[in-house]
């Protein structure tokens, strides 16, 4: 699934581990995400820190990898060389 398709609602999990609740319904590099980590709160992430997204099939709910498109990928490139 494109990260661009990933709607407010819908549950993800981060590489690090933690999971969330997507809070917007923009497109582009950042997304506003409900992180539950050590604290629970309500922050800016890099699309590229977002592992799988949570989706209903018919037989119930299954994670999905979240793939970025070129333009987030290259971006994606640019933030991990600069040490961020």
């Amino acid at each position: 699934m494109l990260i661009n398709d990933v709607k407010k609602g819908m549950r993800v999990r981060l590489r690090n581990g933690w999971f969330g609740t997507m809070a917007d319904n923009a497109k582009g590099n950042i997304r506003m995400v409900d992180v539950e980590g050590l604290y629970r709160e309500i922050g800016s992430v890099y699309v590229h820190d977002i592992a799988d997204v949570r989706v209903r099939h018919d037989l119930g709910y299954a994670w999905e990898v979240v793939q970025l498109s070129e333009r987030q990928a290259k971006a994606a490139k640019l933030i991990k060389a600069s040490g961020f």
